[in-house]
């Protein structure tokens, strides 16, 4: 080719690039930046400004970067490198900490040095990843998420909470979502397929080979909180009547064992549970002898409507790396293992602190302003109008405020102190709860213990809050009246945090999600009524 038409060559592709970066097209780009040949990339790179050159240089896929490299002009190549460098040593040196490195991806994608940042992030564990992909605002999470190589993408996925994953799955075209979703394990593909809406969700299923689809109707029938919305079907499963020998000869065949697996499953001909045969026990046992002979009868298996907490129970109370699961006729479909536990406490934790302040636990930290708004003025309408039914208590006692202004200064401690220890009973209800350690049957126990506490705390802070109400006011009867209040009003509260949770439960609302604003409202009202309403008796 002659030096004419490789200069219209370059000429023509810069054009193009220029139209590329004008109109924002980064794929028409990326695709220009990896298909042309090293030497006439070069060419390209040194016809081009220095912000169009690192635009380009963005999209040079790094196993290219050498061999553009040898055909540009040696100051110009050690240039690129110095900067990419330069990027890459400061993302690193922030170690593996999120928010060390937040503000230094943020700074290069800035500076358009996308190259080092996709590095970066493809170094880091996949959880870290999808860490630091949520801490980044919504556009610029996008912008690192197309550097992003498909398989790390699709392991990326998996880690990160529901409302962010479906964003950013749907901003995959059609093809790479499907190379991606064909790398992930089946239990992270039925939760992928959950986080997309329907239409995409549906399609993803329909493009899945004919026995895997199966496998994923199978499991997307069950509830996602429930044993068989958690259970993978890559178990390995046995007969009793085989011989050890024979086992480990099948396992030897196997280019890989699928992961977590710490024992496999015994099964009769119908495929009905027996047991498992832990693998520790299978390498030390003479190959002669039969799985039935050393088999474990007594590890029983999860049902399949088992909830995913009372899973992570079971898992916790045994410490089980995984389980069986069966349905009603004892037949094995799948088993669940401890990183899905994992997840789930993790999940449940989440939801518990996120619902304690009326917060959806996937909502985006950076979703849009509306979306959150509309999230948050939800229960500040409630609060709104628990805090009217506590204003509308004082209202009552106007006149009594009016004339001794010692009731106003002293109202707030009342209401406070019941505050406090009700939700400290709350807390450790619902905690209770959620490890099934509170239950109807031993309630009462809780409740003499619970009570026997308010009074001796309510006799306590009843005499310290008295006596410098005495000294503050001089006034007995101001103090009196205060601390038979405090009595009166930690007592409630031990009941009220008692009881709310359990009330709440049998109406199938969580009580982590209302339980504090019930409280609140419920001590707010008692403190204020018994202390304006002895103060009205006893001084007016």
């Amino acid at each position: 080719m002659s030096s004419k038409d490789s200069g219209n060559n370059v000429h023509t592709a810069q054009n193009a690039v220029l139209d590329a970066l004008a109109k924002g097209k980064r794929k028409k780009l990326r695709k220009l930046a990896r298909s042309m040949h090293p030497g006439k990339l070069a060419s390209l790179l040194e016809a081009l400004d220095s912000q169009q050159r690192q635009a380009v240089w963005q999209e040079v896929a790094d196993e290219r970067e050498q061999a553009v490299l040898r055909h540009l002009d040696p100051q110009l190549a050690a240039l690129l490198q110095r900067d990419a460098e330069a990027v890459g040593s400061e993302l690193d040196a922030g170690g593996e900490q999120v928010f060390t490195h937040t503000g230094n991806v943020r700074e290069a994608l800035a500076a358009g040095k996308l190259k080092r940042v996709g590095k970066v992030f493809r170094s880091m564990h996949p959880a870290k990843a999808a860490g630091l992909l949520e801490a980044l605002p919504p556009d610029e999470r996008s912008t690192v998420w197309q550097t992003l190589d498909t398989e790390r993408a699709a392991r990326v996925l998996v880690h990160l909470h529901e409302e962010v994953r479906a964003k950013l799955a749907l901003e995959m075209d059609e093809d790479r979502l499907l190379t991606a979703a064909r790398t992930l394990a089946l239990d992270d593909l039925v939760d992928l397929i959950q986080a997309l809406p329907t239409g995409p969700g549906r399609q993803l299923l329909l493009s899945m080979d004919e026995i895997k689809r199966q496998q994923l109707v199978a499991m997307l029938a069950y509830p996602e909180d429930s044993a068989g919305g958690l259970m993978n079907t890559d178990h390995i499963s046995v007969r009793a009547d085989i011989k050890a020998g024979s086992i480990l000869r099948y396992l030897r065949l196997l280019e890989d064992l699928p992961d977590q697996t710490d024992k496999v499953m015994v099964v009769d001909r119908k495929n009905r549970y027996q047991g498992v045969l832990r693998l520790s026990r299978l390498v030390t046992t003479a190959a002669d002898t039969k799985i039935s002979e050393v088999m474990d009868t007594d590890f029983a298996a999860l049902p399949v409507t088992m909830t995913s907490l009372e899973v992570a129970r079971q898992f916790e109370d045994l410490d089980m790396l995984s389980a069986a699961v069966v349905n009603d006729e004892g037949e094995l479909l799948g088993r669940i293992t401890v990183d899905d536990v994992v997840d789930i406490i993790r999940e449940d934790s989440e939801r518990t602190l996120m619902n304690m302040a009326g917060l959806d636990d996937e909502a985006d930290m950076f979703a849009p302003i509306l979306t959150s708004t509309r999230r948050r003025s939800v229960w500040l309408g409630v609060n709104l109008i628990t805090a009217f039914l506590a204003a509308s208590v004082i209202g009552q006692f106007q006149a009594s405020l009016e004339q001794i202004v010692a009731l106003a200064v002293l109202m707030p401690i009342v209401a406070s102190m019941g505050g406090i220890a009700g939700s400290q009973t709350l807390t450790l209800v619902i905690r209770g709860m959620a490890l099934g350690q509170v239950e109807t049957g031993n309630f009462r126990v809780l409740l003499v213990k619970e009570v026997g506490i308010a009074v001796l705390n309510g006799m306590l802070w009843a005499t310290v809050i008295a006596a410098l109400a005495i000294v503050w006011f001089g006034s007995w009867a101001i103090g009196g009246i205060i601390a038979m209040a405090i009595c009166i009003n930690l007592l409630c509260a031990a009941l009220a945090g008692l009881s709310i949770p359990m009330i709440l439960k049998r109406f199938g609302i969580d009580p982590a999600l209302a339980g504090s604003m019930v409280l609140m409202a419920v001590t707010d009202v008692i403190g204020f009524s018994a202390f304006l309403g002895l103060a009205t008796l006893i001084l007016l």
